[in-house]
């Protein structure tokens, strides 16, 4: 485990692979940690510099006060790979991660030379649904929202087998603050337009049983950016690196290979 002090935010990461391989960076989604990428890490072909870190309010992260912006949160990611001395990564975002990765490609191509953007949108939902959401995770707790959100990340087959309760557990240990704050950044953000703009290899992933980005507005994303190509998970849900990782883990590595990222 190690922490990276930005100043207003200390972030942790973990990096495994080949110290000066070709990085490949991942973020999380909203109410999960780093973990939620270890199935499909320890699939993924030699060669690489791999780089997780937990979103501000998340994890092992500190939790500065609520709200957030999601400038905050691409300037986390920014800093983050300065601090490694990043550049020309695949950046990897599943749901909020994923609009990090589209703000983060907007403001520093010289970091990342590939997306790949996983049950996420450059709109999601309303600001008046998470602002909503807001108000409940901080007068209720997390837990007044758990079973919801258990049904929305994993398709049903998933949500009867016993591995269920340990991210349901993951969910609830996240910080009520953190979990706000986010919730504020993904309410504030619209990234159509500075999307569209993007000139760049991307691969969008998507659970055919997403309740929180169904395919359809994961496709209408990706679209966005020219020559981008789509992937449906099937039999999975908002967190399909958790559900189907060898598929997850196959498809990625295959993009890697086709953008000339590793041999």
């Amino acid at each position: 485990m190690q922490i990276a002090d930005l100043g207003d935010v200390q972030l942790h990461f973990r990096v495994d692979g080949k110290p000066n391989g070709a990085p490949i960076v991942f973020a999380n989604s909203l109410g999960t940690d780093l973990r939620v990428w270890d199935a499909v890490v320890d699939q993924l072909p030699e060669g690489l510099r791999i780089i997780r870190y937990d979103t501000r309010g998340h994890g092992l992260s500190s939790c500065p006060p609520s709200p957030y912006s999601m400038g905050a949160l691409v300037r986390d990611a920014e800093r983050l790979l300065d601090h490694l001395e990043v550049r020309d990564c695949v950046f990897v975002g599943l749901s909020i991660g994923g609009m990090i990765a589209q703000g983060l490609a907007v403001k520093r191509l010289d970091q990342v030379r590939a997306l790949v953007l996983s049950n996420t949108a450059a709109k999601i939902g309303t600001a008046e649904m998470w602002k909503e959401r807001a108000r409940i995770v901080q007068s209720q707790g997390i837990e007044a929202l758990a079973d919801a959100v258990m049904d929305r990340w994993f398709a049903r087959g998933f949500r009867s087998a016993p591995d269920m309760q340990l991210w349901r557990n993951m969910l609830l240990q996240q910080s009520r603050e953190g979990y706000a704050g986010c919730c504020a950044a993904i309410a504030g953000t619209d990234f159509y337009t500075p999307t569209s703009g993007l000139r760049l290899p991307c691969l969008g992933i998507a659970g055919s049983e997403d309740g929180a980005t169904p395919p359809d507005l994961v496709r209408e994303t990706v679209d966005l950016i020219p020559g981008s190509q789509f992937h449906l998970i099937r039999r999975a849900g908002h967190i399909p690196c958790v559900e189907q990782p060898d598929e997850y883990a196959q498809r990625l590595t295959s993009f890697l290979r086709e953008t000339g990222h590793i041999g």
